[in-house]
């Protein structure tokens, strides 16, 4: 299973749209866009999981297409570091 990362998506992009689209190249796990836990509001990228072979021709035919009027940036997604691996700085305060 590959995760690949979707960017420049549309504020109109739906979970559906995006799976449909994803599908004409192969079987899709999963779709999730980001929202923005504040505003409600969509952060523009968001994420699909497809089989790697059809990862791999995903990207190659998606990237750079237009979708609802915004061009997407389609990239396999890189492993975030753990939340306990990041080393928290607290401000000096004196």
């Amino acid at each position: 299973m590959t995760k690949l990362f979707v960017g420049n998506l549309p504020e109109s992009a739906t979970d559906s749209a995006l799976g449909a689209l994803f599908a004409a190249h192969g079987k899709v796990e999963s779709v999730e866009r980001i929202i923005d836990r504040a505003t409600g509001l969509p952060r523009g990228f968001g994420f699909v999981d497809m089989a790697a072979q059809d990862a791999a021709r995903a990207i190659q035919n998606i990237n750079g297409q237009d979708f609802e009027g915004r061009t997407l940036k389609v990239s396999e997604a890189e492993e975030r570091p753990a939340q306990g691996d990041k080393k928290r700085r607290r401000p000096n305060r004196h």
